[in-house]
């Protein structure tokens, strides 16, 4: 029957993680920690973790076959359903550890993009999951198996699982190469409200960091301070990738200083290959910013970590060098941390709103530095001009004279060139 449902079976996870001594960029326990929260993001509950400490990787087991049989052991004690590895694995390693221990395995890069495929919104988000998941199990069709054999029964079969992956590889192809095409349209239709953005001379700020660093929270602040409604908030709960739709926002400040502020999906260590390249086309708003606000979760142990995964991720799209300030966020959670003051960082709270002003002055003097001090004369006949200047910009003095309206403000370039014949020579 088309409308039956689909028995929900509660995920018992056991954990499985490999230290090698050769990852650099995290520690096996701070890794081990991540992949228990993703996990349980996803709806898992955590019953078991386990680290196996390995010169190389098992070409069949990916672990030693004396910790596939440990696994089984507790699987059954346990009564667990799913086994959780910390590393991307092969198709044929899946389909020997599920045939071994009879549970359904998966990697860690198929829960994060289960995770993905369960919190995109938009089109263009659920687009980029569906051909992140497809590049993904492409050269994997013939290993894959209790993972994808499923219709919605749990993590890893969300997105093109649920259609059992029937398609062969040529279908798979098509189907990417026209989630590809549609993408691109999504591009151009970007690339011109990007255009029109940069014609209206409005400066663009993106927010970037690890996943759960506050950069939702943070917007919303923005949008409180700017007199934004209430609808206009973007969602927050504190969960990894709670939020994965780039979110744009008009930003009014209090001294009239406008911009556009853009929060984008956040970085985790290990993010899969096929995910980065198929948010690129997201992620090009951050490469576009005229300023980079870097968040970054104060509270966490590991803050250097996933200082270094977002920079070397931004370095992956091609962003580097592009003007940034350093925000520690949640300063409201910590007693006697040690913050490292960096030349262009800020420690705030965003859900407190602690140290917003000295962050506002900072995004000041670094998007409308060159902001031209103008004196102008606009006869009474150009009341909307008038209007205009005193709704957009920063009016320091307004006269009403004899022959005209005389008005000190700031103008931007665009607004210089075209009002300059109302302009007076200084």
């Amino acid at each position: 029957m088309e409308n039956e449902m689909i028995e929900v079976i509660e995920q018992k996870a056991i954990l499985v993680g490999m230290s090698t001594g050769s990852n650099k960029e995290i520690n096996i326990e701070s890794s081990m920690k991540e992949l228990k929260e993703l996990a349980q993001a996803a709806g898992a509950t955590v019953i078991h973790e386990m680290i196996q400490n390995k010169q190389k990787v098992d070409v069949a087991f990916y672990i030693g076959k004396g910790k596939v049989e440990e696994i089984k052991i507790l699987c059954d004690e346990m009564d667990a359903n799913l086994v959780i590895f910390n590393d991307e694995l092969s198709g044929a390693q899946i389909r020997n550890l599920e045939e071994a221990m009879d549970v359904t395995v998966i990697d860690r890069t198929i829960l994060i993009l289960d995770i993905f495929a369960h919190r995109a919104q938009s089109k263009e988000g659920k687009l980029q999951v569906e051909l992140a998941q497809l590049q993904y199990r492409l050269p994997r069709l013939v290993g894959l198996g209790k993972s994808l054999s499923k219709t919605g029964a749990g993590i890893g079969a969300r997105g093109p699982g649920e259609k059992k992956l029937e398609l062969d590889r040529r279908h798979i192809l098509s189907r990417i190469h026209d989630i590809k095409k549609e993408l691109e349209e999504v591009k151009k239709n970007r690339q011109i409200q990007r255009k029109q953005r940069q014609k209206n001379e409005i400066p663009i700020v993106a927010l970037v960091g690890y996943t759960n660093a506050g950069k939702s929270t943070l917007m919303n602040e923005f949008m409180k301070i700017s007199g934004t409604i209430e609808e206009k908030k973007v969602y927050v709960k504190n969960m990894l990738f709670a939020t994965l739709d780039t979110a744009h926002r008009k930003i009014a400040l209090p001294t009239k200083e406008e911009f556009i502020l853009i929060d984008t999906v956040g970085f985790v260590s290990k993010l899969p290959h096929a995910l980065v390249e198929a948010f690129k086309a997201t992620l090009e708003e951050a490469q576009d910013a005229d300023l980079l606000l870097h968040v970054v979760d104060a509270t966490n142990d590991d803050f250097n970590m996933q200082l270094e995964v977002t920079e070397k991720v931004l370095k992956e799209l091609g962003i580097k060098e592009k003007n940034t300030i350093l925000v520690f966020n949640k300063i409201d959670q910590i007693d006697d941390k040690i913050l490292p003051l960096k030349e262009e960082s800020i420690h705030l709270s965003a859900l407190e709103g602690i140290g917003m002003g000295n962050l506002i002055n900072l995004i000041k003097e670094k998007l409308f530095i060159h902001m031209n001090n103008v004196q102008m004369l606009l006869p009474y006949d150009q009341g909307q001009i008038v209007s205009y200047l005193c709704d957009k910009t920063k009016v320091q003095q307004r006269e009403y004279r004899e022959d005209g309206v005389y008005i000190k403000t700031c103008l931007g370039s665009v607004d210089y060139n075209k009002y300059k014949g109302y302009i007076l020579e200084e």
